[in-house]
């Protein structure tokens, strides 16, 4: 079984996210379906299709104006909560540190946060997409957790770039960070693969060692593009 997550980012409306939500409802598959989607579509329902937040709030309460707190996010039936994705850490300068409060505060709710890590184009042509990658890892993830976490690789260059690692590179990192979370003792955790993901390239890309599933941006926002990823892989 996998998971296909479906990160909608700013795009969208609630009457959307219903149609979608009703057209998963026959899809023949055991994968687990996610749509993380704007905080104004959370509530609704589908016994087909799991719903999480985009982000969330290091804080609890309190005058933070525009902020959403994990216990709000919890309040609407989601169960998961992206952090640390590519645009939050490059748009809003989010640090491994900012992360990890994150994912903190999402668990501390009885939210399964998906946490993202990845390189840039710049680390990339550095040399260190490895060391970029196992910091991410080690740093973003809360120090004293047990289980319940989703790791997704984003190579960052890649998002919106229409741009594919090879299936080595993919592997190579996947491998590496399935060898972190050993060491960490959250062997087991899935790690989902995000950048350019489309019904042409999932399966393949599913097929690879240590992929438990993919994080998809824009094909996941229309149910012709995301149901073939979705039943890509049995």
């Amino acid at each position: 079984m996998k998971i296909i997550a479906g990160n909608w980012k700013m795009n969208g409306s609630r009457s959307e996210l219903e149609k979608m939500v009703s057209d998963l409802e026959s899809v023949d598959t055991q994968n687990t379906v996610i749509l993380c989607v704007p905080f104004t579509m959370l509530g609704v329902s589908g016994c087909r299709t799991l719903l999480g937040a985009q982000d969330v709030s290091t804080h609890t309460h309190g005058a933070y104006t525009g902020e959403v707190s994990a216990q709000m996010i919890a309040d609407t039936g989601a169960k998961y909560v992206i952090v640390g994705h590519s645009e939050r850490r490059q748009y809003h300068g989010e640090s491994n540190n900012t992360v990890r409060e994150k994912a903190e505060m999402a668990l501390a709710n009885g939210l399964i946060p998906i946490i993202c890590v990845g390189e840039t184009m710049a680390e990339k042509q550095a040399g260190k997409t490895m060391a970029v990658i196992e910091s991410g890892v080690r740093e973003s993830i809360p120090s004293d957790v047990q289980t319940d976490i989703i790791v997704a690789y984003e190579p960052r260059w890649a998002i919106g770039a229409g741009l594919t690692p090879t299936h080595a590179e993919i592997a190579t990192a996947h491998k590496l960070i399935a060898d972190t979370l050993t060491q960490m003792g959250l062997s087991g955790t899935p790690i989902l693969y995000g950048a350019s993901v489309n019904g042409d390239n999932s399966a393949d890309i599913m097929s690879i060692a240590n992929v438990d599933g993919v994080l998809v941006g824009g094909a996941s926002l229309k149910s012709e593009k995301f149901i073939p990823i979705i039943t890509s892989v049995k």
